[in-house]
């Protein structure tokens, strides 16, 4: 029986101003959530809760127990501080009163 190699992944966290990136050997088999522990994210960023946290590969949303490939990149994701479509509707209606778009349709005028 051929034994596999342990293979590099990256795990990375980005704030507006910041962002780390930390590279990780781990046997095949792991799942995302372990690549995370392991990379010791939360030392630099305490505001990551490991029990909730949402994670991704390249931009792809992941559950915690997906198992990674060699060479995929964990991605950590920040909460959201504003709900999208409450951020579209108050543009829209922003529009609205200012004239930028028609009150019935919501079309540009």
């Amino acid at each position: 029986m051929i034994e596999q190699e342990n293979f590099a992944v990256e795990v990375i966290y980005a704030l507006p101003n910041q962002q780390k990136r930390i590279s990780v050997m781990v046997p095949p088999g792991t799942r995302c959530i372990d690549a995370v522990k392991q990379s010791d994210m939360c030392r630099f960023f305490p505001e990551i809760d490991l029990e909730k946290v949402k994670l991704g590969i390249f931009s792809r949303a992941v559950k915690h127990d997906e198992v990674l490939l060699p060479g995929q990149r964990v991605e950590i994701y920040r909460p959201l501080i504003a709900d999208p479509k409450d951020v579209r509707r108050k543009r829209a209606e922003k529009a609205k009163e200012e004239g930028r778009a028609n009150k019935v349709t919501g079309g540009r005028s």
